[in-house]
């Protein structure tokens, strides 16, 4: 099968032909239908986030937002069948440990990381781990694509200000960066009934945000960021979301927020960074702020998600921009680079 595999960090993805993989006990195999281009790929192609214990094996298959149809069962496998349809949530876990017995998947102890700790998605096949609990049957109603769109961004977006922010009707919401995650918070925050404000640097992005539903734009290179929130929504925002973990980024979203206020934070930091950045603990005090970080999206919780996206209700397949061959990848990665991406890129082409 054709696989893009990183070899050596920051270098060009290098397609192969490779096996086609085989399940070992409580392991299915998946032809992968759909395959997202997420910034999280970008983060492993350049070597980053060694300092939080993510250090991909070389060479590796990258790739963790994919939907596709079991094809092949290990032995012990009880609730997964040839044919079936499925997505796989990106954080593989082991069902056994204290989170998971809790349905806190997405903080499991043994955690696997696909396309970062094993073999992923930019290839024909893929191994899943522990099938019975990673993979998820697809509603009939949901396609691939959608599938694959809330593989990483979408879902983590969902679970932030679903239940780490416990965003209601009525509130504003201000999303710092409207890269992938960013875009999804944006739609899912307008159908959730929150006015949402949508911040960045990219004309096109905010036009993208315009797009599902965004309230307000402001553009992060003309005016005061924190203060141009307050105007906007008359005081502050009563949640923001940092869709990047830039340090300027963060402290902006902070104090655009009102009194009480809470900052979800999903985006992780680069290089410049490498996991410190500082806060306005002042303001944090005073203004008795709440800040809450967010990782993926618990298992237990993607049923439901999903049936919003069948009944049409929310709908991860319009952040779609690009579809691509399997040997454009290299592309999409050198323009995320430089931030010159717009929504979602899917491989629908192996």
């Amino acid at each position: 099968m054709k696989a893009a595999r990183l070899v050596e960090i920051a270098q060009p993805l290098v397609l192969e032909d490779v096996p086609v993989p085989e399940p070992g006990p409580g392991e299915v195999v998946v032809r992968v239908a759909v395959e997202g281009i997420c910034r999280t790929d970008w983060h492993t192609w350049m070597g980053d986030w060694s300092w939080v214990g993510l250090a991909p094996p070389l060479p590796i298959t990258m790739g963790h937002e994919f939907a596709g149809a079991v094809t092949a069962v290990g032995e012990g496998v009880r609730a997964v069948a040839v044919g079936d349809r499925v997505a796989v949530p990106f954080h593989e876990a082991c069902g056994r440990c204290s989170y998971c017995r809790s349905g806190r998947t997405n903080l499991c102890d043994a955690l696997e990381f696909l396309g970062m700790t094993h073999d992923g998605g930019y290839a024909e096949y893929v191994r899943v781990l522990n099938a019975d609990l990673n993979c998820v049957p697809l509603p009939a109603e949901v396609s691939f694509e959608d599938a694959a769109a809330l593989g990483c961004r979408f879902m983590t977006a969902w679970h932030a200000l679903q239940h780490q922010a416990g965003l209601r009707a009525g509130e504003w919401l201000a999303v710092h960066g409207v890269g992938g995650v960013g875009l999804s918070a944006v739609q899912i925050g307008a159908a959730l009934g929150a006015g949402v404000i949508a911040v960045d640097i990219d004309e096109r992005k905010l036009e993208a945000a315009r797009a599902q539903g965004a309230a307000a734009t402001i553009d992060a290179r003309q005016v005061d960021v924190a203060e141009a929130v307050r105007e906007v929504t008359g005081g502050g925002a009563h949640v923001a979301l940092g869709g990047l973990g830039a340090a300027s980024l963060v402290q902006a979203a902070i104090r655009g927020l009102r009194k009480s206020g809470r900052l979800v934070q999903v985006g992780l930091t680069s290089r410049e960074e490498q996991g410190i950045v500082g806060i306005p603990l002042d303001e944090l005090i005073e203004a008795e702020l709440t800040i809450v970080g967010s990782v993926g999206n618990p298992h237990i919780h993607l049923p439901a998600l999903l049936s919003l996206v069948a009944d049409k209700r929310l709908d991860p397949a319009a952040l779609v921009t690009e579809r691509i061959a399997l040997e454009e990848a290299n592309g999409v990665l050198e323009r995320m680079t430089s931030f010159d991406t717009v929504g979602f890129a899917l491989i629908d082409r192996f």
